[in-house]
């Protein structure tokens, strides 16, 4: 057992006391941090079961499951904050998780990978057309607040409208991103070859009677910690509020910094490992292929669910938001574009994160000092 498995397995604890702490009245910041520390390993978890069911099922099928679930853990915390009418925090969350991948969770591979090899390597052809779609998921999103802006403002209807029109265009761009990377142009991507041979080891170790892995088994698995999942997300969304006004946090802060922070653990924790194995185009890709799947999959998904809900779920964002995911987008695009990273480049995106987060947390300070 590893040591990442080791640490997951020991956060489970946290599970129950959160649903004590819930029931005994121990208090909303207990609930929040206790709820925020068990959803760590039932991620990790629903990412492990999720790539069984993928050896079982081949690399096409597989890619898709693994697309779908990718960032089931962020998505499932977004509803139920969006179901709740924390607008503030679900759009918090999807900027939070954009920036967190390309600029916290890209850096520290970086970072730990180049400190152990003097450089190392990817496909840069892969990194440019991901940019290319980060760069339209930047546009997508900028736009409706632009529009809001320039035209001084317009009634929450329009907005929502022009908001769905956008959501529908990027989960059409998502779709056909599935169909470049794992059909017509799979050999572009490694993810898809990595998959693609650990399917082949896994039927060769079903061969040899060494790794059988139970299809019913892991498929219960992964609906058992879905609903647990969604269970410790409604502890951690409905403490929230009360938690953060106790630690003297903002929403702002809070959907941008701590939400993506609990969500993608498993995430970061899988690509600073592979990265420290040189497999740098794994994890590349699980950073930049998260932060797509929140900007084309996630987002719209939550903009359709507000119909659903009842809540007024638009693109409209906090110009600071589009300002950090539009530096974020920059230097990662410019960092990773010749396919090849070390460990000062690895400084340079958490050096922006760390900046970023800092103007998060004054931002009140900043309006405050504006109005005076």
């Amino acid at each position: 057992m590893s040591i990442k498995q080791m640490i997951f397995l020991v956060l489970l604890v946290f599970m129950p006391i959160s649903l004590a702490a819930h029931y005994f009245e121990w208090g909303e910041l207990v609930v929040f941090v206790t709820a925020g520390l068990a959803i760590l390993p039932l991620a990790a978890w629903m990412g492990t079961a999720t790539e069984e069911i993928a050896v079982v099922v081949g690399p096409t099928l597989g890619g898709l499951l693994n697309a779908t679930f990718g960032n089931a853990t962020e998505l499932i915390i977004a509803l139920i904050a969006l179901k709740a009418g924390l607008l503030d925090v679900v759009k918090a969350s999807i900027t939070g998780s954009i920036i967190s991948n390309l600029l916290l969770v890209m850096g520290f591979a970086m970072l730990l990978g180049g400190l152990r090899y003097k450089e190392q390597k990817f496909q840069p052809l892969v990194a440019r057309t991901n940019a290319s779609l980060m760069n339209l998921a930047v546009v997508a999103i900028l736009l409706p607040t632009a529009v809001g802006f320039t035209s001084g403002g317009i009634n929450s209807s329009t907005m929502q409208f022009l908001s769905t029109g956008v959501a529908v265009v990027l989960i059409l761009v998502y779709v056909m991103t599935l169909l470049f990377s794992m059909k017509t142009h799979a050999y572009f991507y490694d993810v898809g070859l990595a998959e693609l041979e650990q399917a082949e080891l896994a039927e060769a170790n079903l061969a040899e009677g060494e790794h059988k892995v139970n299809l019913w088994l892991w498929i219960g698995v992964l609906v058992v910690v879905t609903l647990l999942v969604a269970l410790e997300s409604e502890l951690l969304v409905d403490s929230l509020s009360a938690a953060t006004d106790q630690l003297g946090l903002t929403a702002l802060f809070t959907g941008v910094i701590l939400v993506p922070i609990i969500g993608n653990a498993a995430e970061h924790a899988t690509a600073v490992t592979v990265a420290m194995k040189d497999k740098m185009d794994l994890s590349v890709s699980v950073a930049v292929g998260s932060s797509l799947q929140i900007a084309l999959f996630v987002a719209p998904v939550l903009v359709l669910a507000g119909w659903g809900f009842g809540q007024p779920m638009n693109l409209d964002f906090n110009p600071l938001e589009l300002v950090a995911v539009a530096v974020a987008v920059f230097i990662a695009n410019s960092i990773s574009s010749d396919g090849r990273s070390n460990w000062l480049e690895g400084t340079l995106l958490l050096a922006t994160y760390a900046v970023l987060g800092l103007a998060f947390y004054f931002h009140p300070v900043v309006e405050a000092i504006a109005s005076n």
